[in-house]
Order: C-alpha cells, then structure tokens, then sequence
C-alpha cells in the first residue's frame, strides 16, 4: 500500500472531470485529500522542492518534508467512477446463483439443463435460484415459465428472476409454497400472469414479484458481508469508488451490513436508500441524523419509491402503448399513499427521495408532484432524483431542470438490451429514449449508473460499456439508438464521476481538484483517443481511494 500522508503524483494524465481545469499532470495529496492539482511547470515551490529532493534521493525514501512522488508514466487517470443507482447486495449474492445469459445461457433448453444441474448438484428440497434472463435475448423469444423450470427440477422451490429484477419466474413447487392458484388475485400494482386457461403460468410481475420475496431464504448477515466484501474488489478493478445501494426487494435494512463489511476492509463509499414500500407501515421506521452525516463512509441517502415498471419487460408506464396493442401501456407501480407518505417523510427528516420512473407518464406524474414542494435538502443535494427517465417529455425534462430535479439514467440498458426494445417500441422510439443530450440542454442534473444486476449483461457492474454507448449512442449489437443524443467521451466521463457525485448528494468526490477525496483511477488505454468503439476494451490498472492504493492490475 502507499503511504496516504504526503503523495505527489507526476507524469500522469490527469482528466479531472472539473470544466475550469479539465486537464492536468501533477496532484499534490495530503492525508488523502488533494491540495493542489495541475501542471508540473506551474507547480507551487513546496511541492516541486519535495520533488526534486525525492528525485535526488534525499530524506531517505521520501522528498522534503516527508514527501513522496509517484510516476504515473503518462498513463491517463481520472476520478473514480460514482455508481449512482445499482444493488451491491442483490448483485453480490448474485453472483452466486445461476447466470442466465451469455455466455452459458443462451436458451430455455439450456436454463432448464442448469436448473437440472443445480439440483443434481444439492438434492432434493433445496431453493434454486437464478437471474439476468431477458426473453428477448433468449433462443425461443419467450419468458420461462412453471413448466420449463418444473422439467428442471418439481422437488424444490426455483426462483429466476428477471434482468430487470421486476419480473421473476418460479416453478410449480414455489407458486405451492406462495399459496398462489388460479383464484390468486393480483395485488395493486402488480400481475400474477396467467395462461388461457386461466392457470398461473409462474410469472410475477412487479408487485407480485416483491410480495414472493418473503418466501426466498435470506443469507446470513455474516455470509452477506462476505458476499460485499468479494463484490468490493471486483468494483475497485473497475474503477468504482462510491455507489448508492437502491434497497431491497424486501425489508431489510442494509445499513448496518455496509457497516460490518467496512469494518472488514470494504472501500467504497456508500449512500444506502430504502424502499419505502417496506418500511412505510413500520411506525418506529425512522433515519437519525447521525445515519445522514454524508462525512462518514457509510450514510444513509433517503427514500426510494417504485413508479412504474421496466421497458424490456412492457411494464414501464409509457406515453404511447407498446408495440403490437392499442391499449398496453405498462403498470402504475405507486399508490397516491406511498408517495403522499413518502414525500412527508422526507421533508420532515430532510433526507432523498428517489423515484423509478422509466415510462414517460410515469415521470410526468411523479414530476408534476414533487414540484409542488419547496426543496427540503440542504447543501445543493437534490431534494428528488428520478431513475431512469427513459421516455421523458419535453415537459417534463423541463419543469424537472427549472425545480432542481436530478435525473440518473444508464447507458447500458439500450447498450445490453436492444432486442427488447425494439420488439416493445420500434426502431424509431427505441432511438427516443434515454435522450440524454437533450436531458443537459434542458439543464438537467443529470448523472450515469448501471443498475447492477438489473440489466442483461454478464458484468453489469462495469462501467466502460456504458461510457461506449453513451458516446456512439449503438447498443452492443450495433443497433442505432438514436445518433443525435450522443455525448463526447469527456461528457460521458462527467456524467459518471462529478455528475452521478451531484445526483446523489455525495460531497468531496467525483472531481479531482483541491479539497476534494483523492479517489482515481488509472487506466490501461486512453479513453479519449482511442476509437469510443473500443471503450469497453479499457481496463483499471490501478485504484486509489483517499490517495491509498487499493487496486492494482496483476
């Protein structure tokens, strides 16, 4: 590890996300924190006395004054990305379950075949879980149902959820132990699909999906933060310093777990969300000042509420029904009391309140709402945040940029999942979404995340897919998703450390200049002159958080 006291890094390629200073070479970090941050020839004495001292062997293995430099060899670094909207827990248990996508699924046949698998491997009784399918991914172009995964295994509860984790199938077994038969109704907000026959085909959607969680087995606190702990370096290789954790999909509280991981060596910085669904019945639920103290490693955010549905699984709440019906236009998630009562919560704690909202009308209920209210967040943070935002109104944007409304989008949802929006949209409106050029000329606050695991891609945690798409606006496919709402990479950049920092209210991070966390990250290649083709091929040589190496490349 380097020391975190006194470091000068030289020779470097500094992009430091900030518009005054966008470029440098040289930053001066003491006690993890920058000090001075630009060009070795306008370098202030003190810092190029201590270099030169180093330089010349003096004072040991530091310079003057305790010194030390470290050589970047002109490698490009920039801020440490900020993941504004992901699931770190979901995503780290996961990683533990069966992967339904490429490059081991690429049909139903072969996840019933890893369903059989599973089960031959633990026996008879044991939950089978898995996640990440996409139906429009798949080899037969349909979502699984009960029967595929009863060929799997018909002794155990199966549980795969879907990309966008809205959506699960379970087999015959789960939909027995859920007490769910064909005289079920579905609950507000939600659908239990059902065949012609009436029968429950084992598709959940959306709140039908969240009230099956209480039957899913929970992992033990101490198997969680172990899960955190191996998810913590796979996110220090990618660059990621700080993430916001979205909630759960079901009521526990995931603050004290990111405070025992940390006790345990995890590094990022977290503002951890709940959702409100959960906790607004819980009359003794509430968020202490000391938890909001946005200082500490680990502070809780606010609130998050559930607007609508997911694109890719038609459940989005759209301004113009999907393709292929006149009357589909997706699912009203939130009731007027969860965000009556949500929005009271927050302005008496002074906390977040964060909102799923993909489909345009979805955005314009939650839009036109919230900017009734004066802002109640101190310090510049955003009082509200939309996720998302995929089909948004000039309106919308609009009233949103003039009420300080900030916006968190991911690139990489057209990037991995164009075949779904194509089949539900079309060509054309698939280019519509997520406009993200226009989303700043309105002056939107406007920030980059992933989602992570709720998107169809092996390592939904990655950044670099996202930034490519955002720049060539072409999915992984090489689909068009709409030429004229592409960003250059310096744009796109920004959007993913000092914008994302900004959305989510977290102070000290996302730029590199003075008074701000010594969070980078140093990279392989040059994102900014190599093709934005080749983006996704960038790796992180090496992770620095509060001016301490964390990463380095093997």
């Amino acid at each position: 590890m380097e020391s975190r006291q006194k470091i000068i890094f030289t020779n470097g390629n500094l992009f430091t996300s900030r518009t005054d200073l966008p470029w440098a070479d040289s930053m001066a970090v003491e006690d993890g924190v920058i000090r001075w941050v630009g060009n070795a020839q306008d370098m202030p004495e003190k810092y190029r006395a201590a270099v030169q001292s180093e330089a010349a062997g003096e004072a040991g293995t530091g310079g003057a004054d305790g010194w030390k430099r470290v050589d970047l060899n002109g490698r490009l670094v920039i801020p440490g990305f900020v993941d504004a909207h992901m699931h770190p827990v979901m995503l780290a248990e996961f990683r533990k379950k069966i992967a339904v996508m490429p490059p081991k699924i690429h049909s139903i046949r072969e996840l019933t075949e890893a369903v059989r698998e599973r089960r031959e491997a633990q026996g008879p009784g044991v939950w089978i879980e898995g996640w990440g399918y996409d139906e429009g991914e798949l080899l037969e172009k349909r979502s699984p149902n009960r029967y595929d995964l009863d060929r799997g295994c018909s002794d155990a509860p199966v549980s795969i959820m879907r990309t966008c984790a809205h959506i699960r199938c379970v087999n015959s077994a789960a939909l027995r132990l859920a007490g769910i038969d064909r005289n079920t109704p579905d609950p507000p907000g939600g659908e239990i699909e059902r065949d012609e026959n009436g029968e429950p085909t084992g598709v959940l959607k959306e709140t039908a999906s969240t009230m099956f969680s209480a039957f899913v087995p929970q992992e033990t606190e101490t198997k969680k933060a172990d899960h955190l702990l191996e998810l913590g370096e796979v996110l220090l290789s990618q660059g990621v310093t700080a993430i916001c954790d979205m909630g759960n999909l079901d009521s526990s509280d995931n603050f004290d777990l990111y405070l025992k991981a940390a006790e345990r060596g995890f590094k990022q910085k977290v503002g951890v969300y709940y959702m409100w669904d959960f906790f607004m019945d819980r009359p003794e639920f509430s968020i202490s000042p000391e938890q909001m103290d946005r200082s500490r490693q680990i502070f809780a955010a606010g609130l998050k509420l559930i607007g609508d549905g997911s694109v890719s699984g038609r459940t989005a709440w759209m301004r113009q029904p999907y393709l292929g019906s006149r009357e589909e236009y997706g699912i009203s998630v939130c009731s007027d009391r969860q965000l009556e009562t949500a929005i009271q919560f927050c302005k008496k704690t002074g906390c977040q309140l964060s909102i799923h909202a993909m489909g345009g009308r979805a955005i314009e209920r939650m839009v036109d709402r919230v900017c009734r209210e004066k802002p109640w967040t101190p310090d510049s943070i955003p009082y509200v945040r939309l996720e998302h935002v995929t089909d948004p109104s000039e309106e919308s944007m609009e009233k949103a940029a003039a009420g300080g409304i900030a916006f968190v989008t991911q690139p990489i949802f057209q990037y991995a999942e164009s075949s779904s929006y194509l089949v539900n949209l079309g060509p054309e409106r698939m280019k519509e979404c997520y406009p993200v050029r226009t989303m700043l000329e309105k002056g939107i606050r406007l920030g980059f995340s992933t989602d992570a695991p709720a998107t169809f891609w092996a390592d939904p945690s990655d950044p670099f897919p996202g930034l490519k798409q955002a720049v060539t606006r072409r999915s992984a496919s090489g689909v068009d998703c709409g030429q004229d709402q592409a960003v250059d990479m310096e744009t796109a950049v920004r959007l993913y450390t000092c914008g994302s920092a900004a959305a989510a209210g977290f102070s000290g991070i996302g730029m590199l200049a003075p008074g701000y966390q010594a969070d980078f990250a140093v990279l392989s290649r040059d994102l900014f002159r190599i093709p934005p083709e080749e983006a996704d091929q960038v790796q992180v040589e090496e992770t620095y958080i509060g001016g301490e190496l964390v990463y380095r490349r093997s």
